[in-house]
């Protein structure tokens, strides 16, 4: 989890992208944060209100942040997903993300977490 302090930091470094998704009456749903560094892009953190879960919040995130690093010429996405994450998983797989590697133990849970990537060369900006 990511505290405000972290939060914070995170939004006033280079590279980094945010994304909110908002109702009409500007209510939050969902945000995501990456960061780009050259032509690579790691997905940092996304999270939808329960409300709003399983509407297509998550998955019109990770497609605009997809089509905006794309249109920069970011080449690679990644990210790490908790391995028991299911529902994260099906997100990811539907957008096009492929595994390409684990980090054993990476959770304080004790989770591993798969490390997955997109290529943005596939992805119409």
């Amino acid at each position: 989890m990511w505290d405000e302090a972290a939060l914070a930091a995170l939004l006033g470094m280079d590279g980094v992208e945010t994304l909110l998704a908002v109702t009409e009456e500007r209510r939050a749903l969902g945000f995501l944060m990456a960061r780009a560094v050259y032509d690579e892009a790691e997905l940092l953190t996304l999270g939808v209100e329960p409300e709003a879960r399983r509407r297509g919040v998550a998955r019109a995130l990770v497609a605009g942040l997809a089509a905006r690093l794309a249109a920069r010429g970011v080449r690679r996405l990644f990210l790490e997903v908790a391995s028991r994450n299911d529902a994260a998983r099906r997100l990811y797989e539907a957008a096009g993300f492929q595994p390409c590697g684990m980090r054993r133990r990476y959770y304080a849970d004790g989770d591993d977490a798969l490390v997955l990537a997109l290529d943005l060369r596939m992805v119409r900006s």
